[in-house]
This record gives structure tokens, sequence and C-alpha cells, in this order.
């Protein structure tokens, strides 16, 4: 058992998925930032300065009564909260993520129909007999 796991964990595509779990992983810290700190900011101001990590449903008050100031407040007093907001800003992380995919294997797929398209050049020696073909029969 030992020996088939060295085996299975030194493959080549152990490494790459290794990397690619590492760059997503990247990945995904950039396009939270450009969710939270470039695209969610500007939309809250357009909508009237509304903070999208504060926008809140208060369920059930908590030990004080509502309105808290923010997010952290209610959970602080016990308040039970519809975090709607958060959820937007996973929703459109989601959908970003889901269209940069979309994009990459819409690339590969391309590189692949290229490949399947192009003809294959025919082998030396058949070119050569079909050459020594052509001569004989012009004669």
């Amino acid at each position: 058992m030992l020996k088939e796991f060295k085996e299975f964990a030194l493959k080549g595509n152990m490494l790459d998925m290794a990397v690619g779990i590492i760059i997503g992983a990247a990945f995904g810290t950039i396009v939270s930032s450009l969710v939270d700190d470039i695209i969610m900011p500007p939309i809250g101001l357009l909508i009237g300065g509304l903070d999208f990590s504060q926008f809140f449903l208060v369920l059930k008050e908590g030990a004080t009564a509502a309105p808290y100031a923010s997010l952290d407040a209610a959970k602080e007093a016990g308040a039970v909260t519809l975090n709607l907001g958060l959820f937007i800003n996973a929703l459109i992380k989601f959908l970003i993520v889901a269209f940069a995919l979309f994009i990459v294997v819409k690339g590969m797929n391309n590189m692949r129909k290229k490949e399947e398209a192009a003809p294959a050049a025919p082998p030396k020696q058949e070119v050569l007999l079909e050459e020594i073909r052509d001569l004989l029969a012009k004669r």
C-alpha cells in the first residue's frame, strides 16, 4: 500500500494539480480583493453609500435591542442576521471566477480544435515514394 501511495504521489499529474491548487488559492485572493476593494465600493456609493459587507437584516434581536451599528455589533449581541451583503459579494466573486475559468476552457478548446484541424504532414518515405511513382508514370 505504501508503494502504491508513493507511485501515486510522485506522478506528474500530482505536481500539476498542486500547482493548480496554489495558483487557484492566489487567484481567489485576488478576486476577493477585486470584489471587496474595487467593485463593491463604487456600487455601494451609487446606491447611496451602502457598504455591502454591512448589509444585513435582523431576524431575531440579541441581548441588546436593534438597530445595530454593524454586523459585528449584531453578532456580539447574539442577534440572528441574514447577511445579504456578504452573499452578494460571494456571488460576484463566484461569477468572476466562473467567467475566468470559462475563458481558460474556451481557449484550451480552441487550441485543441486547431491541433485537430491541422493536417499531419505525410512521412518522408511516403513523399519520396510518391515522387518515384510520379517519375515512373511519366516514362
